[in-house]
């Protein structure tokens, strides 16, 4: 079996995972009226999710190092199963909250580890277009499972989208038994050293792009569904289809980012991807009560936003490319800790002001981004900025 389709297949069982944890997004008005409470309390799902996601994940990340890559995504894929049954069999808010907490550290653990497994399986020339595969799995989840999750839970009840979850979860465990070859664990390494990287500031600053990233989308895309329900005036139907072509651009954008980053460098490629996301926003802000400019402005609002998931991911690699588990599960923490501070930065604005002041909250957060990247890239420099770029493309290029 080639690495391609070795990779494929992970990014096959990270499109499962990423239904886990985007689903809550995509059902969340749903799930909101059934437990009784408000749209912004039932967001904190996300950051409960994503604190446990943020703070787990390089903890037991540590403990379980010298496990086989492949048998810890076995052990992984057991607990997923469990927790998302659990969402099922048992009712109520504070049991939601366990079976999200259960299913956010078994994600982390195997969405680490088969990044790790990704980036060996692939030439080192290839490492940008195989890590865009896996972010590809993801996004898939944006395309067919929140949709498809939300259409399950319209026709039935929310709890049962998640027991469908864990079913499928019990063919993504064969699935990894039998195609996945195994490779060795790696020397512990304690939390405190993990943290060492953090000494180094160029590895903060790209923490921090990531942060204000991750942290302008999650609070506009957690409240997405009341916001084109209630402020678009969208059907339920059209509700579905919109997420669906969101999910769509998804996909390409971040197969357009692997392959822009490989072809052209990530410099490039991470600052024009996050300028347009946060203009795309801030244009959705002005167009939110046009149904028809709003499904072309989401298809574009995402096409922008996921082109720069493999670019981001490369661009910390290429800082730490001795350490780059490590380096991985720093930033898969970050990315979790965006998510829960966005949920909750989001719910403080939905409360407090309005659904229509998310778009330009999150803009901000990805502007944000966009300038601390320029300006880690040197883009800021007076009088050598054109000689720069000229060069990171080709420095990039041979960057491991």
């Amino acid at each position: 079996m080639s690495y391609h389709l070795k990779i494929y297949i992970l990014a096959l069982v990270s499109f499962l995972v990423g239904t886990s944890e985007f689903i809550i997004a995509g059902i969340l008005d749903q799930v909101s009226d059934d437990i009784g409470v408000s749209v912004a309390a039932a967001g904190q799902l996300i950051t409960v999710f994503s604190l446990a996601y943020a703070f787990g994940t390089p903890f037991l990340m540590a403990v379980a190092a010298r496990i086989d890559r492949k048998r810890l995504m076995l052990y992984a894929l057991v607990i997923f199963i469990i927790g998302n049954v659990g969402a099922y069999l048992f009712s109520g808010f504070g049991a939601l909250i366990v079976s999200r907490v259960i299913v956010a550290l078994s994600s982390g653990v195997f969405v680490v580890t088969a990044l790790t497994v990704a980036a060996k399986l692939a030439p080192a020339e290839k490492q940008g277009s195989a890590i865009a595969t896996l972010v590809m799995g993801f996004s898939t989840a944006l395309i067919v499972g929140v949709p498809l999750g939300r259409l399950v839970a319209s026709a039935y009840d929310w709890e049962v989208v998640f027991a469908g979850i864990g079913l499928v979860g019990l063919l993504a465990l064969l699935l990894i038994a039998f195609t996945i070859p195994k490779t060795d664990g790696e020397q512990p390494v304690p939390l405190r050293d993990q943290l060492k990287l953090l000494k180094n500031r160029r590895i903060v600053v790209g923490l921090g792009i990531t942060f204000f990233w991750i942290g302008g989308y999650s609070i506009t895309y957690t409240y997405i569904s009341p916001f084109l329900l209630d402020i678009t005036g969208m059907s339920e139907k059209l509700v579905s289809i919109s997420l669906f072509a969101f999910g769509i651009a998804s996909l390409i954008g971040s197969k357009l980012g692997g392959f822009s980053t490989d072809h052209w460098g990530y410099k490039r490629t991470l600052v024009t991807g996050m300028l347009f996301h946060a203009a795309w926003l801030i244009v959705i802000s002005f167009a939110a009560h046009s149904q028809g400019l709003m499904f072309v402005l989401l298809i574009l609002w995402s096409f922008s936003a996921w082109s720069s998931g493999p670019t981001q991911q490369y661009h910390l690699i290429s800082l730490a490319p001795e350490a780059t588990s490590i380096m991985l599960s720093l930033n898969t923490s970050v990315v979790q800790l965006a998510m829960a501070a966005g949920a909750g930065i989001g719910g403080i604005v939905v409360e407090g002001a309005s659904l229509t002041a998310v778009t330009w909250i999150g803009a901000a957060g990805v502007a944000m981004a966009a300038i601390m990247s320029a300006a880690a890239f040197g883009y800021f420099r007076v009088g050598t900025t054109s000689r720069a770029a000229h060069k990171d493309v080709h420095a990039e290029k041979i960057s491991p």
